[in-house]
């Protein structure tokens, strides 16, 4: 994990908020497809593209401050914007 290379005084700021709001997203899109209805289901998803959007600010944010180099920051806000769509798609299907 990227997280385990920063400094260690970082343990309980950028690491745990990054690590924290990464477990977030897919624990609430399980959350939320176990609920009883396609509202709630989306409920979790708005969750989890919220949490999407704390990580790639954490991470923006640990690349400016040079804690992570821009070769390894640009596939991980890629990957981030390509969940969100997904998620997205996933949203409206439910409508």
């Amino acid at each position: 994990m990227l997280t385990s290379r920063f400094p260690a005084n970082e343990i309980y700021g950028l690491t745990n908020q990054i690590r924290r709001a990464a477990v977030s997203i897919p624990s609430n899109i399980a959350e939320g497809q176990g609920r009883n209805s396609p509202k709630e289901f989306r409920q979790f998803l708005g969750i989890a593209l919220g949490s999407i959007g704390e990580v790639e600010t954490q991470l923006i944010i640990s690349g400016k401050i040079e804690y992570l180099s821009q070769n390894e920051l640009s596939p991980l806000l890629t990957r981030l914007d390509d969940l969100r769509k997904m998620l997205k798609s996933l949203s409206k299907s439910l409508e």
